[in-house]
């Protein structure tokens, strides 16, 4: 900013401040300097007496990322005053209203202006309806371009990976390099490392390392960064310390990253280290970084430790806790059965807790069966979300953790009366590039009744060596051996039994679940560990579970 005030002293001092170019030149480099300098460009804009396309195309700019309601109030009164846009002008509305999910209507004006066949413009189509989550409109614009530049082919890779299509975006980026017109830069390079974490596919990770190191991309900040959370994502923790200290410059976002790493993979005491030693190389730690420490607190079951980083947010650096700090607390206190302790959290906190705050609390009240307390905060939760299945799932547990059938049929009869259903427990696995998905009970699988039959086998085989099936888990009032049928057909379980049919090899297997992991899988997966002498990592709803020689990473704490 002080060289934009000294611009205008200068003009000030020859009497050149008046001038139209002058103003233009101010107004130009104000909106170079936003968001810093917002307040300062309006007061520029308002007095240039006659603003023309370049001015309005400047100011609807400079507001486009930080205020894009009033980005669009400028477009709107560029209309009224008679100016005429240009093809600068759309690629900043659009971007404006993609910001606020808006202006479908857009689209129309353009090709009746005349504007819809060009570069910039399309460009700019792309990006906003990829960012409202209409993809279809998206590909259509980009597969009707007769000429595509970086940005195009950017702007749709990063539609594809911002909306979870990871294989669409990387199977784009390929045709990229196949067409051969542009060299990737770092932008698209980001959008593939993000879509590579969509994923989840390690050996994909480890590929785009290498190309960015035999394209001779720069190793910037950003790409560090996302290569730290993308092989964190995929599941390798080491490889994410590798890149960090491979890194020459960090920021907090980098150091963030790790520590939330650390944090899901179980290294607690680690996420913590790098926490203080973030501190100790001068970087101020941010909201996101808190949740990361304070999970990593919450997950290894460090209390005193949690307790003093939350205190700290306050005290040390003088920032709010946000409700997701409060959550955090929440889930370390009740993690570690302190319940007591966490419901005097929850009542002496100076926000009202939302749902999830008190749906954190119900879980910690199923896991160590305060059925007493878990009815108390269902009926909290009911006053500000009375429809999440998650909680009525959690409470019925409860119940028939306890073989009080009755209450929980209760549970299950409220739920179909208000038509709520269960999601089923889903695990995702990747054998050759290609994504195989088991549900819990399904034998949809081309090959269910062959992984079946391995499955059946495997148990037997591990029941040989210790492994009882915790019928704990299967909450009905049905006959034991039924119970452990009903066991031995969740996803995870098939996952993993199809790996082993499918890798002759040693390979390390790697399940993503959608739901927590029960406790019956939870000791199948370490049995089957050691018995098939293989490595199994299992990325379920909360963290990562490295299951090796019968053990796992979280020392069966989650």
């Amino acid at each position: 900013m002080n060289h934009i005030y000294k611009l205008h002293a200068r003009l000030l001092k020859t009497g050149h401040h008046n001038h139209p170019l002058a103003l233009r030149r101010l107004l130009l480099s104000c909106a170079a300097s936003a968001p810093a300098s917002l307040s300062y460009a309006r007061s520029i804009f308002d007095l240039i007496a006659f603003p023309d396309t370049f001015a309005f195309n400047t100011i609807i700019r400079a507001h486009a990322d930080s205020s894009p309601s009033f980005s669009l109030s400028l477009f709107s009164k560029m209309a009224m005053a008679g100016v005429s846009p240009d093809h600068f002008t759309f690629p900043f509305v659009l971007k404006a209203c993609a910001r606020l999910q808006t202006g479908l209507d857009l689209h129309s004006l353009l090709f009746k202006l005349g504007f819809d066949s060009d570069v910039y413009v399309q460009n700019g189509l792309i990006h906003f309806y990829g960012c409202c989550g209409f993809l279809d409109f998206a590909l259509k614009v980009f597969e009707e371009m007769p000429e595509r530049d970086l940005v195009s082919w950017s702007s749709m890779i990063a539609c594809f990976a911002k909306n979870g299509f990871g294989y669409e975006a990387l199977a784009l980026f390929q045709r990229m390099q196949l067409v051969g017109t542009v060299k990737p830069d770092e932008v698209i390079v980001l959008s593939v490392v993000s879509a590579i974490s969509i994923l989840g596919d390690l050996e994909l990770g480890k590929w785009i390392r290498g190309f960015i190191s035999r394209n001779g991309l720069e190793f910037t900040v950003s790409l560090g960064t996302a290569l730290v959370d993308m092989f964190s994502r995929c599941g390798c923790i080491e490889e994410s310390m590798r890149v960090f200290d491979e890194m020459g410059e960090r920021n907090v976002l980098t150091w963030t990253a790790l520590i939330n790493g650390l944090a899901v993979h179980g290294r607690s005491a680690e996420a913590l280290r790098m926490f203080y030693e973030m501190r100790n190389h001068g970087f101020q730690p941010d909201h996101v970084t808190f949740t990361g420490v304070l999970v990593a607190c919450s997950h290894g079951g460090l209390v005193s430790e949690g307790w003093h980083v939350f205190e700290s947010i306050r005290n040390e650096y003088g920032m709010e806790p946000l409700p997701e700090h409060y959550g955090c607390m929440v889930d370390l206190l009740g993690r570690a059965g302190l319940l007591n302790e966490a419901c005097k959290f929850v009542d002496g906190m100076p926000i009202r807790p939302n749902s999830i705050i008190w749906r954190t609390l119900l879980g910690a009240c199923v896991n160590h069966n305060y059925i007493e307390l878990a009815e108390k905060v269902k009926e909290k939760i009911n006053e500000l979300d009375s429809y999440h299945d998650g909680d009525y799932v959690l409470l019925s547990n409860v119940y028939g953790g306890v073989g009080r059938w009755a209450e929980k049929a209760g549970v299950r009869n409220s739920m179909r009366e208000k038509r709520i259903s269960k999601k089923p427990g889903c695990s995702l696995i990747n054998v050759n590039h290609l994504i195989h998905e088991f549900v819990a009970g399904d034998n949809n699988h081309p090959q269910f009744e062959s992984i079946r039959e391995f499955l059946v086998s495997m148990i037997d085989s591990l029941k040989v060596v210790g492994y009882t099936p915790d019928i704990s888990n299967v909450l009905f009032d049905i006959e034991e051996e039924e119970k452990e049928s009903t066991l031995g057909y969740h996803s995870e379980k098939l996952a993993v039994a199809f790996a082993l049919l499918c890798f002759k090899d040693s390979r390390t297997i790697r399940v993503m679940k959608n739901l927590r992991i029960c406790h019956d899988c939870h000791c199948f997966m370490k049995y089957a560990s050691d018995v098939f002498e293989r490595e199994i990592i299992i990325r379920d709803r909360n963290r990562f579970h490295h299951f090796s020689k019968g053990s796992c990473s979280c020392r069966d704490y989650w």
